[in-house]
């Protein structure tokens, strides 16, 4: 495991695929106007901003997590969140890259 991997920027690919295999559901954390302008088809928009006030609504989900941004730094926050809630997530890093992955 690299420095990269302990903080979540790591090559994800094997995770992705993982949890794709467990039906997970992608949430984009990046804000309302971002998601309008491309995101990923059937994902579900929660900003980072409000995402501790929808853990009740993620964990009726009963599906693992992966959580995307622009870029990976709030999925990263997002992932932590979810985490220290008792929610299976992983940090999928920015939104294009992890499309190309799915």
């Amino acid at each position: 495991m690299g420095i990269l991997d302990f903080f979540g920027f790591g090559d994800k690919s094997k995770q992705i695929t993982e949890f794709t295999a467990k039906n997970a559901v992608i949430i984009d954390v990046r804000t309302y106007e971002e998601f309008a302008s491309g995101h990923i088809k059937n994902s579900k928009n929660i900003p980072l901003q409000i995402i501790e006030t929808k853990i009740n609504d993620i964990k009726k989900l009963n599906k693992p997590v992966i959580v995307c941004c622009k870029s990976g730094m709030r999925s990263s926050q997002a992932t932590s969140i979810l985490k220290r809630n008792g929610i299976e997530a992983i940090n999928g890093g920015g939104w294009q890259s992890l499309q190309l992955k799915l």
